[in-house]
């Protein structure tokens, strides 16, 4: 890419409204954070379009947001979390500042590469979807370095996304969704889930609000170093597919 392209962007703050929206959330991300900013960065810079980059902390113990905030980076917020909420909760307040035209929800990891963005925009650019979720369980996706346990449990929970919610996705627990700045705001403002099952709830919204879904098959790998407890995870989503048909049920969802 044209070094002068992330220099722009480095060094230049945008005027107006930016095309694009990432958001990261990060807990204790020291390690992976620069690298994970470097690779977005450097991809998209040279796309062409105006773009911002939020970090949103959740609560970090360890150098996260001191790291972040010495790079200076011109087009980089950091949204600081005086305690830990939870993953959805971080989502959430990234989401909603958000100030792009699309914004895309990306994880910490860099598990699904920033170059499969093209995909997922050409949704919501050309044929009007509302938004695009990368999934590792449709025709063309390849996924890596997923365990035999992991890849049983997540079956598993997919199956019963599917037969119970039918939502029309099946996968809905990837870190990489796009969304039109409008879904976003009216998804967001209405979620009530601070934990690894906020991506259920957003999708079960989005089907309920009839925004338009797209499912895109993207590339994944496991990334080392995760924070997550599969069985520990996997016992909250089962609760909150529970909660979250209950919050239905009584009228708690509305906006859409």
């Amino acid at each position: 890419m044209p070094y002068s392209a992330y220099e722009h962007w480095k060094t230049t703050p945008i005027e107006g409204e930016p095309y694009l929206s990432i958001v990261i959330p990060a807990y204790n991300e020291e390690e992976r954070i620069v690298p994970t900013i470097g690779a977005i960065a450097s991809y998209v810079s040279d796309l062409g379009f105006s773009w911002e980059l939020i970090i949103a902390d959740d609560g970090s113990k360890d150098n996260t947001v001191k790291i972040v905030q010495e790079l200076h980076l011109a087009n980089v917020r950091v949204l600081v979390a005086e305690k830990n909420g939870g993953k959805g909760s971080a989502v959430r307040r990234g989401m909603l500042a958000a100030r792009g035209q699309y914004v895309l929800f990306d994880d910490a990891d860099n598990s699904t590469p920033i170059e499969e963005l093209k995909k997922v925009l050409a949704k919501l650019e050309t044929e009007n979807y509302d938004v695009a979720v990368g999934s590792r369980a449709v025709a063309g996706s390849e996924e890596a370095k997923r365990s035999p346990l992991r890849r049983l449990m997540s079956g598993t929970l997919r199956w019963i996304v599917q037969n119970i919610f039918k939502i029309g996705v099946s996968d809905t627990q990837c870190g990489f969704k796009l969304f039109t700045r409008d879904a976003a705001q009216k998804l967001y403002q209405s979620q009530t889930s601070a934990g690894f099952s906020f991506d259920l709830e957003i999708l079960y919204l989005a089907h309920k609000f009839n925004f338009r879904i797209a499912e895109v098959p993207v590339a994944w790998v496991d990334a080392p170093g995760s924070k997550v407890d599969t069985t520990k995870e996997a016992q909250r989503f089962l609760r909150d597919l529970v909660r979250i048909k209950m919050n239905d049920w009584r009228g708690v969802y509305v906006g859409g």
